[in-house]
């Protein structure tokens, strides 16, 4: 916003309205501090999710949502009542503490809860209200703006405590989850009452066995840390790694906090960046829909590659129009302006039924009780990680290599669908405690951990003979 930049950052807002015509178009938002501002969320981000890991598996996934929430609510508060760079900077921070927690925390919660039939679906969930909330903060940009006096931004940051405001009471309500009451508690008899009402059965005594069974394992796992980088847990270790550094090179931070940068960048005026940053929006958030929808039927692996494929041809797409029709001291004409828009729709839609949700679900699924809390830990400080590189990063970059950022992306995008196809197993609708099951039959991970599984499932045999 033209009185969000006047008042925090002048010297990009002088740029922006093209005062200088010495900058060039693709330089235009190019400024260190912005980038401090956007990118600090991401770097406390990453300390705070290695902290709720502890957390998170000794206190329960409940606790940490709590804290999540609590301390997005002040958060919050620092951001709306923003006098100077530095209180912006705190919000931030506040903020990206509490993404921390509840990113480590709630797809572990969903995870955990669900039924395996229904996992992928509900885990789902989790983004598509991801991409809700962004689509809610972007409208809620467009109508501020209006105010003439120019504080609308002030709504546009403190607003962020009414959601945090329900997951935190929202948190009080919840109960543990079975895994977590029988590792922590030992409670099997108030485990399979909730599982019982959870599946609305009473017939849950293999699960409860199982669940039973991966606690007892967990107990004897004293650093989940540590032990995610022996050789058995392997598979896990590079899913955990390499799936979450994948996300964040797809681009798609970019399309979320600099949409309305980029918009305004190729010509479109300050409330039809904002508008359109609606609309791609709009398009995520029914991709998420349809997601949901299909995950459980059509598997990880098929949404993976279709996601992929569509994302490379988009970002190749918006490269080759930037390259051909943007000039760096010229406005685009547009028509040319509207069809990078409408690459950017299919690009996020791509994104939100592949990528987005599946980054948080995969993981999940394939650690083991013993090292889970540690493997989604690693997934969520990777995310922010990456994001943080990316947010600190991407004006420079953009200012420097211009219309090819968009190939850089494309070609990693390319890397990553490969990657999926030559080494990611299908997971839908097994049990997350069979899951060691996927990598036995896989025809590379069977090197590493088809040994093991041979092995356990001859002990097995062994103790079945004896009884």
């Amino acid at each position: 916003m033209d009185s969000f930049l006047k008042r925090f950052f002048p010297e990009v807002y002088r740029q922006s309205q093209m005062q200088d015509t010495k900058v060039s178009h693709y330089c235009e938002f190019n400024s260190e501090l912005l980038t401090m501002f956007t990118s600090s969320l991401y770097i406390a981000g990453l300390v705070a999710t290695l902290v709720a890991a502890s957390i998170t598996r000794r206190y329960g996934r409940r606790v940490s949502m709590l804290i999540g929430g609590t301390i997005f609510v002040a958060g919050s508060v620092f951001g709306g009542a923003a006098v100077n760079v530095p209180m912006l900077i705190l919000n931030r921070i506040l903020l990206g503490i509490g993404l921390g927690f509840t990113n480590q925390s709630i797809p572990l919660y969903l995870s955990e809860m669900a039924p395996p039939r229904y996992r992928g679906a509900i885990n789902n969930g989790f983004e598509l209200c991801i991409s809700l909330g962004i689509l809610f903060a972007n409208i809620l940009n467009y109508f501020v703006i209006k105010i003439t006096a120019g504080w609308g931004w002030r709504i546009s940051l403190s607003m962020a405590a009414l959601p945090a405001a329900f997951l935190t009471i929202g948190a009080i309500f919840l109960p543990e989850t079975p895994s977590f009451i029988i590792q922590h508690d030992g409670d099997t008899n108030k485990a399979r009452i909730l599982l019982q009402k959870l599946r609305g059965t009473t017939s849950v005594q293999k699960e409860l066995d199982d669940l039973v069974s991966a606690s007892n394992l967990s107990r004897t796992t004293q650093y989940p840390f540590r032990n995610i980088f022996k050789r058995k847990y392997r598979p896990q270790l590079v899913i955990a790694l390499l799936i979450p550094f994948f996300n964040q090179v797809t681009g798609i931070n970019v399309m979320n906090f600099y949409a309305p940068v980029m918009f305004r960048t190729i010509g479109l005026k300050e409330r039809a960046s904002l508008f359109s940053s609606v609309v791609t929006r709009l398009c995520a958030t029914f991709a998420n829909i349809i997601a949901m929808m299909v995950v459980d039927r059509f598997g990880r692996r098929k949404l993976f590659l279709i996601g992929g494929v569509q994302m490379i041809l988009s970002q190749f797409t918006v490269g080759a129009i930037l390259a051909a029709k943007f000039k760096d001291y010229e406005d685009m004409d547009n028509e040319y302006a509207y069809l990078v828009l409408i690459t950017t729709c299919v690009f996020v839609a791509g994104f939100a039924w592949s990528w987005g949700p599946l980054t948080f679900l995969v993981p999940a699924e394939v650690c083991p009780l013993e090292i889970r809390s540690a493997g989604q830990s690693i997934v969520v400080a990777v995310v922010f990680l990456m994001a943080f590189v990316i947010g600190q990063i991407f004006l420079e970059v953009l200012c420097s290599i211009k219309s090819a950022t968009f190939f850089v992306f494309g070609g990693w995008i390319c890397l990553m669908t490969l990657f999926v196809y030559l080494f990611l197993p299908e997971t839908k609708k097994l049990p997350m405690e069979q899951m060691e099951q996927v990598w036995s039959r896989h025809w590379f991970w069977k090197k590493i951990v088809g040994e093991k599984v041979e092995k356990k499932q001859a002990n097995s045999g062994k103790t079945a003979l004896s009884l």
